[in-house]
């Protein structure tokens, strides 16, 4: 049966990780996300996780040594952030493509220059094209149920890709928070063992991950591409059996007051808890506002959120990192967006903010002021994106 704990979301992740019988922790200490492996490396110290625990030099060695494991067999996790994901970021490119079904968690941070250790976006949409499925939590309890599912969507078969779980860094690593842990044999009913679509076997050699040649790098890139696009149905799937089996219900897009809203808001992560606040005061004013929350961002679930969207006439496009594009494009949460908009046709009006940059805060107040930005604007007289809360 589940337990419901007051625990620090880190500590309860990694205890979902625990529940998970993971063969093969290997991870370096990176602020916000410490706490995670460190707890780990504390229940496989005190014999209540049996599991090899790899402490290695720096994150390229933690990435090097999870696609060796997770090659070899072994149900594999590791985390990290920031400027930790940024230096494991070349083999995070190669355990995709070698289809290594590795879970980690990233507890989204800021990256330098200037150091920073607080939340933003910048390390989640720095991996967002190394070909991994990415999952994004707005509490705890979701990053703790997206764990137990980034295993069971990372090693479906049909799927066999590594799973990143973001969860926004002190905002929601540091935070204690109600949460329901499940039981071991409740989460074996719901992840079965560990059956990898490709091993390394000293008894049946292969390689894999050898040099391409031009005539078929192609070929491996595109046959990637089309099993990430395929991955979309299947996490769609693991949604619904999680919701069977733990009664939570979890959607690729979430949506909040959204049927009759005439402006809606795009978030992702924990900013959608605070924008679901602000919605509440503005409904009660009497403005139609609604919020669409972004819960997979790779792969971009396009064709869900421009339903979810539905006709509004006004969208507020979040984005929690900077753009370094000289102005003359908007973020990219905004690019997406308004992608796929314009590829269906579609041309509600648009303002893109950059908010909560470096962990600033974001309130209720400034939601209000953003929504009432887009709507009393002329349709082409909002920049491709502004920021918010900068300081005169």
């Amino acid at each position: 049966m589940s337990r419901r704990v007051g625990i620090e979301v880190s500590l309860a992740v990694a205890e979902a990780v625990g529940l998970c019988d993971v063969d093969v922790i290997a991870a370096y200490p990176i602020t916000p996300q410490t706490h995670i492996v460190e707890h780990l490396s504390e229940l496989v110290a005190e014999g209540h996780l049996d599991a090899e625990f790899i402490p290695v030099e720096s994150e390229h060695s933690a990435m090097s040594a999870c696609v060796g494991s997770s090659a070899a067999g072994a149900r594999t996790f590791t985390s990290t952030s920031s400027q930790g994901y940024a230096l494991m970021s070349e083999i995070c490119y190669i355990a995709s493509t070698l289809r290594l079904p590795i879970v980690m968690a990233v507890a989204n941070r800021a990256i330098s220059a200037p150091i920073s250790i607080w939340n933003d976006h910048a390390d989640l949409m720095y991996a967002r094209d190394a070909g991994w499925i990415q999952l994004v939590s707005e509490n705890g309890q979701e990053a703790v149920d997206l764990t137990f599912m980034a295993f069971r969507i990372a090693e479906d078969k049909r799927v066999s890709l590594p799973v990143q779980v973001n969860l926004d860094g002190f905002i929601m690593s540091h935070v204690i928070e109600p949460i329901f842990l499940p039981d071991a044999q409740e989460v074996k009913q719901f992840l079965p063992p560990f059956e990898p679509l490709l091993r390394l076997d000293p008894e049946k050699p292969i390689t894999i991950g050898p040099v391409g040649m031009p005539d078929v790098y192609t070929e491996a890139r595109k046959a990637h591409d089309e099993i990430l696009k395929a991955s979309k149905p299947i996490i769609g799937e693991v949604f619904d059996e999680f919701e069977k089996q733990f009664g939570r219900r979890y959607k690729i897009i979430e949506t909040y007051k959204i049927e009759d809203a005439e402006t809606v808001i795009v978030a992702m992560g924990s900013l959608s808890q605070t924008a679901a606040t602000a919605i509440d005061a503005m409904r009660q004013r009497g403005v139609k506002v609604g919020m669409a929350s972004i819960r997979l961002f790779r792969p971009f679930p396009a064709a869900e959120l421009v339903e979810a969207i539905g006709k509004a006439k006004n969208l507020v496009l979040l984005d929690r990192a900077t753009v370094f594009a000289g102005g003359e494009i908007s973020g990219p949460v905004a690019l997406e967006v308004k992608s796929a908009l314009f590829d269906r046709g579609l041309s509600p009006k648009t303002a893109n903010f950059l908010v909560g940059i470096g962990g600033r805060d974001v309130t209720g107040q400034n939601f209000e002021e953003m929504v009432e930005r887009v709507v009393t604007a002329q349709k082409g007289d909002l920049p491709p994106y502004e920021f918010i809360n900068v300081r005169e």
